[in-house]
């Protein structure tokens, strides 16, 4: 049977032509993908198939997904060796290659001001010709972001970041793109939409557990519990409890509205896996306190696969369909405007 138009299965048969077959149909591993979320918008409550393959390998590049990678910095530093007093905007090459892993084309997102800014390119450029938003780990979320002081020093965290990252989360909501964030990224996610944190889950958090080890760094673990019913939980089939990296020391407090908390920390209840309730009837954005793209040595951690296809499948079905939001800050484009005046006045 031919594809309807505007089906999910519809857009792969655009984007991702099978080249050994016929046309793609919903009954096909990788439209499966698309269609099982295109259901969970409709309310069905279909589970994904978790052991499907999304590897458009054999696409030209034209037709692959170009995944945004927000930034992550490093301030001029007069005592520098390299690059010295100059700002270097970079990422973390395991990302990178955890969404290459699917054949995805990744760019990083550099900001776009600054006192050697040139040109008009802008974050909704990007946001326009971009097909999906991942926002990095990193440094600590400044506690003013979400309206409190800093406790300690220590916990300043990196104001002009976090105006370049909220810049981008509005950028991308605002053109209907999806978002997933990891460690530092949830975070920010949720304070960009109304949420809290805790400066230091163990100083703040009753009965908290060590979030981060900075000798075993990505090879520290802890337990968490999946949410029943919830979409990750629909991931995993038949498994309530998983295993994976910690390697943070805030977290969220309150909950953004809107959001709903999948997966919890294991004792001591952080929140470690959120994702926008659907009913909102916007795009997607989704986000994991852990690094799924970190592995660990034994290979005894939650499976990332279905986490990746999840998120890419989001990403096609908004490139055929995409659902413009609006400004998580409430007025547009102001994330934007705040960044380039503190960047302005650091001139």
């Amino acid at each position: 049977m031919a594809a309807r138009p505007g089906a999910p299965d519809a857009a792969l048969a655009t984007i991702m032509p099978h080249r050994r077959g016929p046309a793609l149909s919903e009954r096909s591993p990788r439209a499966r993908w698309v269609c099982s979320y295109s259901a969970r918008r409709r309310g069905c409550g279909q589970s994904i198939p978790v052991k499907e393959r999304f590897l458009p390998m054999l696409n030209p590049p034209s037709e692959r997904l170009k995944i945004g990678l927000s930034a992550c910095f490093s301030h001029a530093d007069p005592k520098r060796p390299l690059f010295t007093n100059k700002t270097l905007q970079y990422v973390e090459q395991s990302i990178a290659h955890w969404l290459m892993s699917a054949g995805a084309l990744v760019v990083m997102v550099p900001c776009p001001t600054g006192e050697t800014a040139r040109g008009d390119v802008t974050l909704k450029h990007y946001a326009e010709w971009l097909d999906g938003m991942v926002m990095h780990g990193g440094s600590d979320v400044w506690p003013g972001s979400y309206g409190e002081v800093p406790l300690k020093d220590a916990w300043l965290g990196d104001r002009v970041r976090d105006l370049y990252d909220l810049a981008v989360v509005e950028a991308f909501e605002q053109q209907g793109k999806p978002i997933f964030g990891v460690c530092r990224g949830l975070q920010l996610i949720n304070v960009a939409f109304g949420g809290t944190l805790y400066q230091d889950i163990e100083t703040q958090h009753p009965g908290a557990m060590r979030h981060r080890d900075p000798v075993s760094y990505d090879q520290h673990f802890h337990d968490i519990d999946l949410v029943p019913g919830s979409w990750l939980a629909r991931m995993y089939p038949g498994q309530t409890q998983a295993r994976v990296n910690s390697i943070h020391h805030q977290g969220i407090k309150d909950l953004a509205p809107g959001f709903d908390i999948e997966a919890w920390s294991s004792p001591d209840c952080v929140p470690e896996a959120i994702r926008r309730n659907p009913r909102q009837g916007r795009g997607y954005i989704a986000a994991t306190q852990w690094h799924p793209e970190f592995r660990a040595r034994d290979g005894q951690v939650l499976d990332d696969s279905p986490i990746l296809h999840d998120f890419l499948a989001a990403c096609l079905l908004a490139r055929q369909r995409p659902r413009p939001g609006r400004s998580p800050l409430h007025i547009r484009d102001r994330a934007s405007r705040l960044l380039r005046q503190a960047l302005l006045r650091r001139d």
